[in-house]
């Protein structure tokens, strides 16, 4: 009933940038929290930034001043604009969004397929 799409995963060298998208489609009415996540190999999962409704932003330490978080609610997507970045960002980063949805009184929470950043020279 939704589908959660994200993008933007690549190779890159250190000190360079990248902008991942999450695309949600379906049954949703309103995308309340969003957040984005990482795993790196032998890690545990991470919250990296997330950002409610109205608009407010958290990010862990290690990311701040480097990454923003952002949301388009017309077109249902959350953006993570990642700069300056490093090897140690390297990690699967994985989409969560929290929906209501048409016809349903509970919020809903879905996550994405997960997309590959690679910081490497």
């Amino acid at each position: 009933q939704v589908h959660v799409v994200e993008s933007g995963g690549d190779l890159v060298q250190p000190g360079g940038s990248l902008r991942l998208s999450c695309a949600a489609s379906g049954s949703v009415r309103t995308i309340y929290v969003a957040g984005w996540y990482r795993q790196a190999p032998g890690k545990q999962r991470e919250l990296v930034a997330k950002i409610t409704s109205g608009g407010s932003t958290n990010y862990v330490d290690s990311v701040k001043d480097r990454f923003t978080i952002s949301r388009d609610n017309a077109k249902n997507t959350v953006y993570l604009q990642m700069n300056r970045l490093r090897a140690d960002d390297t990690a699967v980063y994985y989409c969560r969004i929290d929906v209501a949805r048409f016809g349903e009184v509970d919020v809903f929470n879905y996550w994405g397929q997960g997309t590959q950043v690679t910081v490497s020279s």
